[in-house]
């Protein structure tokens, strides 16, 4: 078994974006977030997602920095916010800093509805657990 390290990658790497962040491309970036690639251009035509820098080929090459954004929207999306309301936060931060109390609102009003859907969550689970227990208790009578 070696244990030489290899000093050279197995592939060309593609040149690093300017301030030295390194691009991934489509398929990395699905690996990464789980998203599909249809998604991820679906996020960039409605406006989720700036259009990303592009290979010499065309090929489209995502920041590190974009890669934090999709794990947001991602966050966002597994708390249920609409598609429409990700789209104005992602307008609101395009459009700058004085925007910060309007996207913060709109976290606000995001995280109340979150945690009323955790209430109604755990409401709905004594249900289910007095369902479950009832059940283990015929069995065990018969």
């Amino acid at each position: 078994m070696s244990t030489a390290i290899a000093t050279q990658p197995a592939e060309p790497v593609e040149p690093a974006e300017p301030d030295g962040t390194p691009r991934h491309t489509i398929g990395e970036v699905v690996a990464r977030t789980g998203l599909t690639a249809h998604t991820l251009r679906w996020y960039e035509r409605i406006g989720l997602l700036e259009p990303p820098a592009r290979s010499h080929s065309g090929q489209r090459r995502f920041s590190d920095r974009d890669l934090v954004w999709l794990d947001f929207l991602n966050k966002l999306r597994l708390t249920q916010m609409s598609v429409a309301d990700m789209v104005r936060y992602a307008e609101l931060r395009r459009e700058g800093g004085h925007t910060a109390a309007a996207r913060q609102e709109l976290l606000v009003q995001h995280r109340d509805e979150v945690r009323q859907r955790i209430t109604d969550l755990q409401a709905t689970l004594l249900i289910i657990d007095y369902k479950i227990d009832f059940y283990a208790e015929r069995q065990t009578q018969a």
